[in-house]
């Protein structure tokens, strides 16, 4: 214990970097590799890490975005990567990182969340975090969603493509919220983390709309989850949904917030559960789904 060093954005320090990847593959399945050759780890990406020599034992990262919370945009820090060796766990090096966090930026951020798996629930509520419920947004194809919409040409785009991966990339700087209500902005290379290693083969162009879609369907449940519109504009979900689908789609799940569209809502069960740390004055909506393609 007494020989680990602590240490944080190391990015260009390919020993360090190769050895959190390993952690990171060894306890996730990830690798941050490919998203630092293409250019997308940048400094709004910091790990807090422990290190012993040159191996990386511990970490917790910290990511910067802004969030739209009913139409006021907040300053946000989103926690992700925790991970320790298991060689060093029930040493407290994850909680002496969170605390260095939360003393590094005290005063610097109007929320800072985390999505926690369901075997650490009893950890974070230790630093201020509070359990938050999401909504799953769903809405059953009806026959307004059929009306006679000119069919956009789907352009596929390659997640392991560099000039795909460029223009998804540059595209997005630039997008619109896709809810008033909640949205979180300015991370468009979290967006491309998952370009890259969650849905290569899942996205598209609607060039006529000017609308990047990630979506994927579902065809022996009948469904359409759609992932992220993207878009400068604001987007007319159900002329998206109309380009899309097929004529056996039934149901469409939506894996962000939904503003101004009749949708079902059911509580969010997911495999990690979100926790957020703010003050009494940010007034979360009732309803709202972090959008995946932001989780860290």
């Amino acid at each position: 214990m007494d020989t680990l060093e602590f240490i944080c954005d190391y990015k260009e320090k390919d020993d360090l970097r190769q050895s959190f990847n390993e952690l990171a593959n060894s306890i996730f399945g990830i690798t941050f590799e490919s998203w630092f050759a293409n250019g997308f780890w940048t400094e709004k990406y910091i790990p807090f890490s422990y290190t012993d020599g040159n191996k990386v034992v511990a970490n917790v990262s910290v990511n910067f975005m802004n969030i739209l919370i009913n139409g006021e945009t907040k300053r946000g820090i989103q926690i992700g990567t925790v991970m320790t060796h298991p060689d060093y766990r029930n040493k407290g090096l994850s909680k002496k990182l969170m605390n260095k966090v939360l003393e590094k930026y005290e005063g610097s951020y109007d929320i800072m969340y985390l999505f926690a798996n369901h075997s650490v629930l009893d950890f974070y509520p230790k630093f201020g975090f509070k359990r938050i419920e999401e909504t799953q947004f769903i809405s059953n194809i009806v026959d307004s969603h059929h009306t006679d919409v000119n069919a956009t040409e789907l352009i596929k785009l390659n997640g392991n493509n560099f000039k795909d991966l460029q223009f998804i990339y540059q595209f997005a700087k630039n997008r619109s919220p896709i809810s008033n209500e909640f949205a979180v902005m300015n991370t468009e290379e979290l967006l491309l983390f998952y370009c890259l290693n969650a849905f290569p083969n899942d996205i598209y162009y609607l060039e006529e709309e000017q609308v990047i879609v990630i979506f994927k369907i579902v065809e022996e449940e009948n469904e359409l989850h759609i992932y992220d519109v993207i878009s400068h504009k604001i987007v007319d979900l159900l002329k998206i949904v109309n380009c899309i689908s097929l004529e056996s789609t039934k149901k469409i799940h939506y894996h962000f917030t939904v503003d101004g569209l009749h949708t079902n809502t059911k509580t969010f069960n997911g495999s990690e559960v979100l926790f957020i740390r703010c003050d009494n004055e940010t007034n979360l909506p009732k309803k709202f789904k972090h959008p995946l393609t932001s989780q860290a």
